[in-house]
């Protein structure tokens, strides 16, 4: 028994509150479902560099003349010494244009799960160093990532339909 259940059981001599406290603890745990939370935080993950990649591109393989402006003139890397200007900023932009579309779409789908989630972390840490004013909401893309990247997809994801359809 819990510590906690044990010590409300010895103050109020009965054990109702504590299987109040238990059933309302299996209660958020049957709703808190693993693969729900690892669907959510796949999902949580990809909307913002989805939506940053969306703003990036004016058609098919064609990036807007704002995306480029900002990598040849806004975004610096905040290093020792710096900050950095990028080198070659069409092809930073472009690179990062493609990676925020596919790499948000190969997490919703769970597809390459974990590789899609770890290539998130080293964008949200090169964001950190690029804006880092930012870090309030660059740690939970990073704490998102992570928790990707060590739990997994989950059953509701491609990755697992993959590893089903081939094991054993």
């Amino acid at each position: 028994m819990p510590a906690l259940e044990h010590s409300v059981q010895r103050a109020h001599g009965s054990g109702s509150i504590a299987r109040l406290v238990a059933e309302a603890d299996a209660i958020v745990a049957r709703i808190g479902q693993h693969s729900l939370a690892k669907l959510a935080l796949r999902f949580g993950l990809a909307v913002p560099f989805w939506r940053s990649g969306i703003l990036k591109w004016d058609g098919f393989l064609q990036l807007n003349d704002v995306a480029v402006e900002l990598f040849s003139s806004e975004f610096k890397l905040h290093l020792p010494g710096g900050p950095y200007d990028y080198p070659a900023p069409e092809l930073f932009a472009f690179g990062v244009g493609c990676a925020e579309i596919i790499l948000p779409v190969l997490l919703v789908l769970g597809l390459a799960t974990r590789f899609a989630a770890a290539a998130l972390l080293v964008m949200t840490i090169v964001v950190e160093l690029t804006v880092p004013d930012g870090w309030p909401i660059h740690v939970t893309w990073a704490a998102m990532a992570l928790g990707v990247m060590a739990l997994g997809p989950g059953r509701l994801s491609l990755d697992a339909l993959i590893a089903r359809r081939f094991a054993g």
